[in-house]
């Protein structure tokens, strides 16, 4: 049966409304002084605050200026409105120097997102950010005010998300996209987040298929004897050492009529990884509840697609499995044989995913795509070469670089990374194909890119998505990421797949 995972934000979104609406709350934003700016140049009111500052007699800045107000990003001041306006409250959120293009809708966002996180527990709020950018408001302050409840016995009220936002100037449209958009992202979250003794490969399992049944998907799950008999040697190896067994999931979007291309997407999903056998410390083990953050995001990425009507066939092929240490886990110096074929020598049982990924890949490219992009948590290598808020993107040049600046472009950084051929000859295996780790420790995140390229069909364009490091925040909340599960790379999979259904 499907886990009762929440899939929609507690905030709901509204266009239409003006300054002087009864709400409880009005939000106006703030321009930082550029940077070549005259000595003494003070904040500046961002674009839709022109009725609100009317509303103050012209004396807003100034009042703002006198609490402290600087438009330094992401800083919130807040007034009373003493009748100036119906809202008892005015809220002015910092978007830092003024900027143009990605750079300006992501600092909307996040502006966006301070603001709701200020805001939790308002009844209704009204935002003018929409006037700079309606769908970065709307995004940024339903992300901003998520917050994931499924295991707390009660709720503090003063920590309950926004009830209702309401946006100027944005129309119908742009706001019900945006909401789509940020409820796919929290969608994503929710999964990360929930515990790894409830998410288990069966229960994600069933949970995405009936998600994927809501949106009209076509569905697809084998299970652990499905596995075995159809040769995923990838996915119940790393299962097997569990008593909760694995689980691969197949969801399509079939594009509509109009559709003349394919994107096949693929996410890691382990559930919880312990390492197995080649055990990993307890320092962090924890946050490994968040293993399965790719799978999480072509999982919400998929449904999105649908329910966009996206002109483009999109199936996310997703391999869940938890990897355990037992007496029956696989262990190191096993050969494994893929689904395909391919025989691959353990060294790690810790580089278990690249293991499932290789049997997803397979089957996916079986598919026969023109696109195959695939995303998972995979290595800490990525960490250590990127941080932890920028993805590494490797494979096909061109689609390499092309996902890589979607996701800039979004606000999820990415960049893209090399797999020199040279690297190919440290995964040699003394009695298999391949083996799925080196005997080195440098460029890990290049060889775990290179172990996958092994398994993707020659001439098909490919891109694998490293998001180790940015699809779980450790630290505390910002803009509009809170703490844990960020919904990353949905946002950047959605460019890729509405460029690919303009643009082929």
């Amino acid at each position: 049966m499907p886990i009762d995972v929440p899939t929609l934000p507690q905030t709901a979104a509204h266009s239409g409304a003006e300054p002087e609406a009864v709400v409880d709350a009005v939000v106006v934003g703030l321009h930082a002084p550029a940077a070549d700016a005259a000595d003494g140049t003070g904040p500046a009111l961002a674009a839709g605050a022109a009725g609100v500052d009317t509303a103050f007699s012209g004396e807003l800045l100034e009042l703002l200026t006198t609490v402290g107000a600087t438009g330094k990003a992401e800083q919130v001041v807040s007034l009373p409105t003493r009748g100036a306006l119906s809202a008892p409250r005015l809220v002015a959120v910092g978007l830092g120097r003024p900027a143009e293009g990605p750079k300006a809708s992501e600092a909307v966002r996040r502006a966006a997102g301070a603001a709701a996180r200020t805001l939790a527990g308002t009844g209704s709020v009204l935002s003018t950010l929409s006037a700079l950018d309606a769908e970065a408001a709307v995004v940024g302050a339903v992300l901003g005010g998520h917050r994931f409840d499924r295991h707390r016995t009660s709720t503090d009220a003063a920590a309950v998300p926004v009830g209702s936002w309401s946006f100027t100037g944005a129309d119908d449209a742009a706001v019900r996209r945006a909401t789509l958009v940020a409820e796919a992202v929290a969608t994503a979250r929710d999964l990360v987040n929930t515990a790894p003794n409830v998410l288990v490969p069966e229960t994600f399992a069933a949970h995405a298929v009936a998600l994927g049944e809501r949106a009209g998907l076509v569905t697809e799950l084998l299970d652990d004897a499905g596995l075995r008999e159809n040769g995923y040697g990838g996915v119940t190896g790393v299962g097997k050492g569990s008593a909760n067994p694995p689980r691969l999931v197949r969801l399509t979007w079939n594009g509509g009529p109009a559709a003349s291309k394919r994107v096949a997407l693929v996410g890691k999903g382990i559930t919880f990884d312990t390492g197995g056998i080649s055990l990993k410390p307890n320092a962090g083990m924890a946050d490994m509840t968040s293993d399965m953050g790719g799978a999480a995001a072509v999982v919400a990425t998929v449904v999105l697609a649908a329910k966009l009507e996206l002109p483009v066939t999109v199936t996310a092929t997703v391999p869940m499995a938890e990897n355990m240490p037992s007496s029956t886990a696989y262990k190191p110096g096993d050969v494994l044989t893929m689904f395909g074929g391919t025989t691959v020598e353990v060294l790690n049982t810790d580089a278990e995913g690249r293991l499932i990924l290789a049997d997803a890949i397979v089957r996916a490219a079986q598919d026969d795509p023109d696109y195959l992009v695939e995303t998972s948590t995979l290595t800490g290598a990525q960490l250590v070469a990127l941080g932890m808020r920028t993805a590494g993107v490797m494979g096909s040049d061109e689609l390499r670089d092309r996902v890589a600046a979607h996701g800039t472009a979004v606000g999820e950084d990415a960049w893209a990374m090399p797999l020199p051929e040279y690297l190919r000859g440290e995964l040699d295996s003394r009695v298999a194909d391949i083996s799925n780790v080196s005997g080195q420790r440098f460029a890990g995140m290049l060889l775990a890119g290179t172990f996958l390229k092994e398994f993707v069909p020659a001439g098909l364009p490919w891109a694998h998505i490293d998001i180790a490091g940015p699809s779980f925040n450790t630290g505390g909340p910002r803009g509009y990421t809170t703490k844990g599960g960020t919904g990353v790379p949905v946002r950047t999979l959605l460019a890729f797949l509405e460029d690919v259904a303009a643009n082929g």
